[in-house]
């Protein structure tokens, strides 16, 4: 019986039927609509007590993925060298074509 439990779609069905119960439960204590035609600001997004009529900035990511790709290309960098083995000329070798190559990705990337 302990075994049990612990296969992956009895498991589910715990934490399921758990999740169900606890719902059940929270939705006796929530507060429920007056008038349900009018929900006023129940399902409005929370702007810290400001009323917004119509979102004012559209965020760009334009620049954003530029300087995530760079972060990303360092860190595998960083692993990649900080995994090189001592004493192996060749994966030393292979390190080195590597830091390269990523120096002239990123040349590329932050020359446009």
């Amino acid at each position: 019986m302990e075994k049990l439990l612990f296969v992956p779609p009895i498991t589910f069905l715990v934490v399921l039927g758990v999740m169900t119960v606890q719902l059940a439960g929270v939705r006796i204590f929530s507060a429920g609509l007056k008038d349900p035609k009018n929900p006023g600001g129940r399902f409005k997004s929370y702007a810290c007590g400001e009323d917004v009529k119509n979102p004012r900035v559209q965020p760009d990511y334009s620049q954003f993925f530029p300087f995530a790709f760079f972060f990303t290309i360092m860190h595998v960098v960083a692993l990649i060298v900080a995994t090189i083995p001592v004493g192996s000329l060749s994966a030393a070798i292979i390190g080195c074509v590597y830091l390269i190559a990523a120096a002239i990705g990123l040349f590329i990337l932050f020359r446009r």
